[in-house]
């Protein structure tokens, strides 16, 4: 069982479904609307835990309700929380999404994702060290994202930094991280006047550029791959990215190649869409195994 470490963003998804997005001053009736436990990192914490592997979620939440269900509904899912801080008069942080017209957008309110400071990640370092796997996001100060890039280069533990959501990512993150698997827009944010080509040249088996239902594109040091995803009727495709980089965490760490693990981490997140919530539709490992067996079974 693989030992993963996030670290990361955790809060409590507000979700309003609608058959269209406002324009502005325009005010629609929704259809639907759910609170669900979300963020980047705790996502990702819940879907390795749910594809197997050993986790461990490293945060803050508010000391107030949305905290304690969030802090629940990682337990429930399997991840440890010995190193999610509930903080004294702080909101949790929230997340406000509206799902209309086949996608998703979504404004977060950072909350108490803010004091992710580095001296919290650094108390989380016994859990770090320990480590196959540590991934990041961007929900998180810059200067903590920095921390953990510095803290994985110096103890030889592989770093997978999900960019998102966009922003610049300092060099000395780029360069300490193991992995880098931005979209599209956040790729030319991050390498600016480099195009997406060069960039991927530049950074064999290290820049993984996912493309949504286009797959996922890289560079293997010879010539650029692309391996598709699974095609599947969309019902919310909130978490997806979540999804596609716990598996890939878990794959990596496994032992598996680039080309499987990009491939179980299609398939888990081709599954994800398929049901509501970042973590109603996150799949067990039976289901992403079943499903890639189906798979060859129909193309063999």
């Amino acid at each position: 069982m693989a030992k993963i470490t996030v670290i990361g963003s955790s809060s409590m998804d507000l979700v309003v479904t609608a058959a269209k997005r406002p324009e502005a001053g325009e005010t629609i009736l929704g259809e639907d609307f759910k609170s669900v436990p979300g963020g980047k990192g705790a996502n990702q914490a819940v879907a390795a835990g749910r594809l197997g592997a050993d986790v461990y979620m490293v945060g803050c939440v508010g000391d107030d309700p949305y905290g304690k269900a969030i802090v629940s509904n990682l337990q429930a899912n399997g991840v440890h929380t010995d190193y999610v801080k509930p903080v004294p008069d702080t909101a949790s942080g929230t997340a406000h999404i509206i799902l209309a017209e086949g996608d998703n957008s979504i404004i977060v309110v950072q909350g108490a994702n803010k004091l992710v400071t580095p001296d919290l990640i650094t108390d989380a370092l016994p859990i770090i060290r320990e480590s196959a796997m540590v991934l990041i996001q961007q929900e998180i100060p810059e200067d903590s994202v920095e921390h953990v890039s510095k803290l994985c280069k110096e103890y030889g533990i592989p770093l997978l930094l999900n960019p998102a959501p966009a922003r610049k990512v300092r060099e000395s993150v780029l360069s300490n991280a193991s992995y880098l698997t931005p979209n599209e827009t956040e790729a030319r944010l991050i390498f600016g006047e480099t195009s997406i080509k060069q960039a991927l040249k530049a950074n064999p088996n290290k820049l993984f550029v996912t493309e949504g239902k286009n797959g996922v594109r890289y560079h293997d040091g010879e010539i650029e791959n692309v391996i598709p995803s699974f095609p599947v009727e969309a019902l919310d495709t909130t978490g997806a990215g979540d999804t596609f980089n716990a598996a890939f965490a878990v794959a990596l760490s496994e032992g598996k190649s680039l080309p499987e693990s990009i491939r179980f981490a299609n398939k888990a997140a081709s599954i994800s869409v398929t049901k509501f919530g970042a973590q109603g539709g996150m799949p067990s490992r039976d289901e992403v195994e079943r499903g890639l067996l189906d798979e060859e079974k129909r193309n063999s």
